[in-house]
């Protein structure tokens, strides 16, 4: 059964759920640094505006995307990777606002992997019916580092697959201050995100902003 975004009994601030045996969403965790969060990620952002990139195939990703710190991920006809500069600008990306890699090293060691420090946040806004096709983070040099994920606005299904793109895909509700983590022997597990469904947001309008930190160099 699909869990209802909508329901009233969207899990406490304070719970985890279990993905795996190195994963898991930190249930509201981010709720006390929105007020820190939001005016930087504006900051990041009229630095170097949302973009909807090329895939390698050559088709317009759905959903846009910016980036901040010393690395950030992009995509276009030559393949994705991590660069140092925005390739719409030419200027290095936005610095990682204190607050981001604070909660991040935060959540990181709430979820068993202490001393995190991100070098890369890929923020990704969602619109109503966009969504994140199954994947693997595979840009990285060093997979023995966590992936944190925020979530922002409107609530979200989060598509957590296995090892390989076929196994069966658990579909986990993600809701506003929300804190995914994996790492270790989840950290190449198959993810995505379903289509976002119509809804509004107090802070974010019909949007769902996500920040994906990771330590890419």
């Amino acid at each position: 059964m699909t869990p209802d975004l909508f329901a009233d009994d969207a899990p406490l601030a304070g719970a985890r759920t279990p993905l795996g045996a190195q994963a898991m969403v930190l249930r509201g965790f981010a709720l006390g640094q929105v007020e820190a969060l939001w005016p930087a990620l504006h900051a990041v952002v009229a630095q170097a505006p949302f973009r909807h990139m090329l895939t390698p195939g050559g088709r317009t990703m759905s959903v846009p995307l910016t980036n901040c710190g010393a690395l950030g991920w992009t995509s276009s006809r030559a393949g994705y990777r991590y660069r140092a500069d925005d390739p719409d600008s030419g200027r290095p990306w936005p610095a990682l606002p204190e607050a981001f890699a604070r909660l991040a090293e935060r959540a990181a060691a709430a979820a068993g992997f202490a001393g995190f420090a991100p070098d890369a946040c890929l923020i990704n806004r969602y619109a109503p019916g966009t969504r994140l096709t199954l994947h693997q983070d595979r840009n990285e040099r060093d997979f023995g580092q966590p992936i944190v994920s925020v979530s922002l606005g409107v609530p979200a299904l989060f598509l957590w697959g296995g090892a390989r793109r076929a196994d069966p895909v658990q579909r986990v509700p993600l809701f506003h201050g929300d804190v995914a983590v994996w790492g270790g022997v989840d950290r190449l597990r198959f993810h995505g995100v379903a289509p976002i469904r119509a809804a509004t947001h107090p802070l974010t309008g019909q949007a769902r902003l996500n920040f994906t930190l990771r330590r890419a160099g």
